[in-house]
């Protein structure tokens, strides 16, 4: 069973066991049995806040993708606007694609890793990726100093952020490993076209036309 699927039925059950215990508690309350009834309905609202709860991660997690294998990612082309900015196009494996503008001599792309242990692994939860941001940079520290950074963002932030929660190493998440991010960068050039995929270790980047391989032969 997917991770998705085991969210939605645990919030489906989590929803229906508190609707049936605050009815059962606002019985014994008519019946005159204030304590039974007032405990049962305080586990039924305390049940419902956690499939809440589950509900709000749930829809956080749904910004991710899963992976298991090196898998393809993106693809990025950049097209020279004048010396040091570029007009960039990051086409999504899913087809989603953003347009955008970097200054700078090379680009980065980050990405966030939600991972699993323990119970979670059992279950068959499989590792999820978010890319982040994509940002320019400069090979000159003078440039990077002096000069005004260019990046943008890719990634919503809906719902409750487990991996946020995780990074702060929350002591009631033992099932999440969401100690780390990945970035790749390779240089900027006219026409050039980058393969970016996605493995175990990391985001990895490669020249995908006879422009990006100039671009990173002059780079090295």
């Amino acid at each position: 069973m997917s991770m998705a699927l085991w969210l939605d039925a645990g919030v489906a059950f989590g929803a229906i066991a508190a609707l049936l215990l605050i009815a059962r508690g606002a019985y014994q309350v008519r019946r005159r049995r204030m304590v039974r009834g007032s405990a049962i309905g305080l586990v039924g609202l305390l049940i419902g806040c956690l499939a809440a709860i589950a509900l709000l991660v749930g829809v956080n997690l749904l910004t991710y993708a899963r992976f298991t294998y090196e898998k393809p990612v993106a693809t990025i082309r950049f097209r020279a606007l004048a010396p040091q900015r570029y007009a960039v196009t990051l086409v999504r494996q899913d087809g989603g694609t953003v347009h955008a503008t970097l200054t700078g001599d090379e680009w980065e792309l980050d990405a966030r890793f939600i991972k699993w242990k323990g119970i979670a692994t059992v279950l068959g939860f499989a590792p999820l990726y978010r890319l982040e941001r994509l940002s320019g940079r400069y090979t000159s520290l003078h440039d990077t100093l002096t000069r005004p950074p260019s990046a943008i963002g890719l990634a919503r932030e809906p719902g409750l952020s487990l991996w946020l929660l995780a990074h702060r190493e929350a002591p009631w998440l033992p099932f999440v490993d969401a100690s780390y991010g990945t970035a790749t960068y390779l240089p900027m050039g006219d026409g050039a076209t980058y393969a970016i995929s996605l493995s175990n270790t990391g985001l990895l980047a490669r020249p995908a036309n006879a422009a990006a391989e100039r671009a990173v032969h002059g780079w090295e």
